[in-house]
């Protein structure tokens, strides 16, 4: 037991002081960045598949945004059954600058949100004027006024790629949060956000829910197609055009998701998606995976708890380090402290939608989303 919480100790030592200092939660759009001398034009690509909830409210944002130069939001609606694009017309209440694709039938080799993009995309660069940046951004994500500005101003101080911020999820119900903080607490360890964000590291990440992407890079690197089988896609996209310049990954409170997950099942729902294919549906990377979440996360507690003497004392510091890494994602989410005690326990519920993940794999289920079974981009409707 002394060894074994020793290592988890050692594990923590290292999450904590050389991985990027993900916890701390600092890479943020707080800044306001210097406005560029000409506003380049650009187009919002809305991929949306039964989105009637939600479309108004994301469409809205949009079109009400203070942008300073040429703008325009083109909507695909992927074969909804709902009144999405009925719904995104009336919130547009006649605005030209909204453009709404009817989609084509999902072709193999593609999984259902990239060929949205890829249809929305084309329509946008077939556009009079044809945009100098993308934002791709999802159908439930509500930005606020001045958020395109900031994003555009930000990529042309740097002279960025990609830019993306990572949305504020709805975290309402008991359900979300008790999951929603951890979830962007391991997408950071996973991604440290400054390792992200440093031109010479390998590590290449974005949040699919607000993507400013350059127009020009995207199609020299070969288009949304080069990634277009990619469940994980945000992140795919992130690994091939940081290869052609730098990207930028960061918090905000000004862009946030309106989607609900009032039960646990619907969070699982979110997790087992993508949750195999990060482990590239490999048996092995799952056992290893699982085996590493039970030393980090579940070691310790069962130290504390169960064990006497070094071992204990070991595990009490161990979690307690853990419980303090928790604590500013915590209060970007205005939870209570208390939430850090329970990280393994939550970290646990994450290994259980992780096995369901491939579990779902193996039946022929994996990747399901609306209707859609997208693992492999095997062809699936």
């Amino acid at each position: 037991m002394l060894v074994v919480a020793c290592i988890a100790l050692a594990v923590w030592l290292y999450l904590l002081l050389a991985r990027g200092a993900f916890w701390r939660c600092t890479e943020r759009d707080d800044r306001a960045p210097a406005e560029p001398r000409a506003w380049p034009r650009v187009v919002a690509v809305v991929p949306a598949r039964n989105e009637a909830d939600h479309i108004a409210e994301s469409v809205g944002s949009l079109l009400g945004q203070d942008y300073r130069g040429p703008w325009a939001v083109v909507l695909v609606d992927d074969d909804s059954e709902d009144g999405t694009a009925e719904a995104a017309r009336r919130a547009a209440k006649g605005d030209v600058r909204l453009h709404v694709v009817q989609g084509l039938g999902l072709p193999t080799g593609w999984t259902g949100k990239l060929w949205a993009l890829k249809q929305g995309i084309d329509a946008a660069m077939a556009l009079p004027e044809p945009p100098d940046y993308l934002l791709l951004t999802d159908a439930d994500i509500v930005h606020a006024d001045d958020s395109v500005r900031r994003l555009v101003a930000r990529a042309e101080e740097k002279r960025l790629v990609l830019t993306s911020l990572m949305v504020k999820l709805r975290c309402e119900s008991f359900a979300e949060r008790a999951s929603i903080p951890a979830f962007i607490f391991f997408f950071q360890m996973l991604y440290p956000f400054a390792c992200v964000n440093r031109p010479r590291s390998r590590v290449a990440a974005a949040a699919g829910g607000c993507m400013l992407v350059r127009a020009d890079v995207l199609r020299e690197a070969g288009g949304i197609d080069v990634i277009r089988g990619a469940l994980i896609d945000d992140c795919a996209l992130a690994k091939v055009l940081k290869a052609r310049g730098p990207i930028w990954l960061g918090l905000t409170e000004r862009v946030h998701s309106v989607r609900p997950y009032p039960a646990l099942a619907d969070i699982r729902r979110m997790v087992v998606r993508s949750a195999y294919a990060q482990l590239r549906y490999s048996p092995l990377l799952l056992v290893a995976t699982l085996a590493g979440m039970v030393l980090t996360y579940v070691v310790p507690p069962f130290a504390a708890i169960f064990g006497s003497g070094a071992a204990r004392i070991i595990g009490i510091a161990t979690w307690a380090l853990m419980a303090l890494s928790f604590q500013p994602t915590l209060r970007l989410y205005r939870l209570s402290p208390l939430w850090g005690i329970a990280l393994p326990a939550i970290a646990l519920q994450y290994m259980l939608f992780t096995l369901d993940s491939a579990y779902q794999y193996v039946r022929g289920r994996g990747g399901s989303w609306k209707g859609r079974v997208q693992a492999n981009a095997s062809g699936s409707r």
